[in-house]
C-alpha cells in the first residue's frame, strides 16, 4: 500500500492531510477551563483540553502556551476549532485564534470571550452554537487518497522495561524507516531519554551543526536536571522502569533512540514546532509522555507509536496513539490498552523486521480510519511543557 486516505487542509505551506476530522474546543487560558468543556459535552463528536496554564506566565512560557495550543487547533485532524478564553488572559484567545488561521487558513476557527459575552452561561451558548454549524460543515468533508509522503508520525515511549530496547522500539524504529522511505516524517522525542546515547544519533546527522545542536539540547536537559542537586535516578529511569529491568539511564536511552531507525537525521526542533523537513527529525521535548506527545502533536503529527513494558493508557485527544507492547504477558494483561504485541520478538516466533512491518501496516489501517484502544477508551491527555515559574 502506497496511499492512505485523509482530510485535505490547505494551510500557510500548502496542503497537510488529517486522518481524522475532530472538532476541538480549546481553552486559552485555566479560567476557561470548565466553559469548554461544558460547550465540547453539548457538542456530538467533539474533542476538548483542559491546561493549567494561559497567565501569569514569564515572556518566553507565554509564547510556548501559544504556540502548542495554536499547533494543537492547526493539526490537521482537526477539522475546525472553538477556542475559548476569559477575556483578561495573557494568553488570549484572539491570538490564539489568529495563528491557528495563519497556519491553516481554510480551518473554520471561532473565538469565544466568557468576559465579553457576558458570563458563563451566555458563553455556553454561543459556543455550542457555533460548534453545531461547524459540525454541519464538517459532515460534508470526504477523504481523499494521497501519498504516504503526507504522513507525520510521532514517536513515543512510557512504562518502559528491559524489553523496550530489544523488541517494541526496533520494530518502532523499522516501521519508521519504511515511512521515512517513503517519503513520510518521523519525530523522535524525548530529550532526557536520549542522555548517554546522543553521540551515536549525532553521528547520523546530515550536517555538523545539526548534531551539534541535538548534543546541546541533550546536554541542557542534563544540566537541567542536575542543577537541582539531587540524583535523577528514580525520576529517571522511574521506579517503574527500574522494576521492569532497566539499570540506567543510558540503557533507557539507547533504547530510546532505537525508536527512530536507522535514517539520517535532518533537523532538530523546538517544544511544538513543525518540521520543516521530510524524514528523521527530534523534537526537544521532556520525558514526560503527555508533554512529549502534545508537543509532537502541536508540531503535526497526525498518529503516534507509542511503546510501552510496563503498560501505559494515555491518549491523545486528536491524534491516534498506537500501542506497542514489548512483552506477551503486559499485552494479554492489558489487552484494553494494548494494540500490537512485539513480545513476539522476545519468544522467537517473529523477527523485528517482522512486527516492524506488521507496525506499518497498522499505521496505514489506523490513518484509514481504523480506531486504537485508546480512541476505543475515549482517552484524551493534554500537557504543555513548562519552562519557568508561574508568575
Amino acid at each position: 500500500m502506497s496511499t492512505f486516505w485523509g482530510y485535505v487542509r490547505a494551510d500557510g505551506l500548502g496542503e497537510r492531510v488529517g486522518i481524522r476530522n475532530h472538532l476541538l474546543v480549546m481553552p486559552s487560558v485555566v479560567c476557561a477551563n470548565d466553559t469548554a468543556v461544558r460547550v465540547a459535552l453539548q457538542l456530538s463528536g467533539a474533542v476538548y483540553v483542559t491546561h493549567q496554564h494561559g497567565c501569569a506566565q514569564l515572556p518566553p512560557d507565554a509564547a510556548q502556551t501559544l504556540r502548542t495550543l495554536a499547533g494543537f487547533g492547526a493539526n490537521p485532524n482537526v477539522g475546525a476549532c472553538i477556542v475559548v478564553g476569559l477575556g483578561c488572559e495573557t494568553v488570549r484567545a484572539e491570538d490564539v485564534a489568529a495563528e491557528i488561521e495563519r497556519l491553516s487558513p481554510s480551518k473554520p476557527v471561532f473565538c469565544l470571550s466568557i468576559q465579553e459575552s457576558g458570563g458563563t452561561i451566555a458563553a455556553i451558548e454561543r459556543g455550542v452554537r457555533a460548534g453545531r454549524e461547524m459540525l454541519a460543515a464538517m459532515s460534508e468533508m470526504r477523504r481523499e487518497e494521497r501519498p504516504l509522503s503526507d504522513l507525520v508520525l510521532g514517536l513515543e515511549c512510557g512504562g518502559s522495561d528491559a524489553w523496550s530496547g530489544l523488541s517494541a522500539n526496533p520494530a518502532v524504529g523499522w516501521a519508521s524507516d519504511r515511512l521515512v522511505k517513503a517519503g513520510g516524517t518521523s519525530i523522535l522525542s524525548e530529550s532526557q531519554e536520549m542522555i548517554g546515547a546522543e553521540h551515536l544519533l549525532a553521528a547520523r546527522a546530515v550536517s555538523p551543526d545539526v548534531g551539534a545542536r541535538l548534543v546541546a539540547v541533550v546536554r541542557r536537559a542534563e544540566e537541567g536536571a542536575m542543577s537541582f542537586g539531587v540524583d535523577i535516578r528514580g525520576s529517571n529511569p522511574t521506579q517503574g522502569n527500574m522494576q521492569g529491568g532497566l539499570t540506567t539511564l543510558e540503557e533507557k536511552s539507547l533504547g530510546c533512540i532505537a525508536k527512530g531507525g536507522t535514517a539520517p537525521l535532518l533537523e532538530v526542533l523546538d517544544f511544538a514546532e513543525r518540521p520543516t523537513k521530510r524524514g528523521l527529525v527530534v523534537m526537544d521535548t521532556p520525558g514526560h509522555d503527555i508533554e512529549s506527545i502534545t508537543g509532537m502533536v502541536a508540531g503535526g503529527a497526525q498518529a503516534i507509536f507509542f511503546t510501552t513494558g510496563r503498560g501505559t493508557c494515555t491518549g491523545c485527544p486528536v491524534a491516534p496513539v498506537i500501542k506497542v507492547c514489548s512483552n506477551t504477558p503486559t499485552f494479554e494483561r492489558m489487552r484494553d490498552n494494548m494494540d500490537v504485541d512485539a513480545g513476539s520478538i522476545i519468544s522467537g516466533s517473529r523477527s523485528i523486521p517482522e512486527v516492524g512491518d506488521a507496525l506499518f501496516e497498522e499505521l496505514l489501517r489506523v490513518a484509514n480510519g481504523k480506531s486504537t484502544k485508546s480512541e476505543d477508551l475515549g482517552y484524551g491527555s493534554f500537557a504543555i511543557n513548562r519552562i519557568g515559574p508561574t508568575q
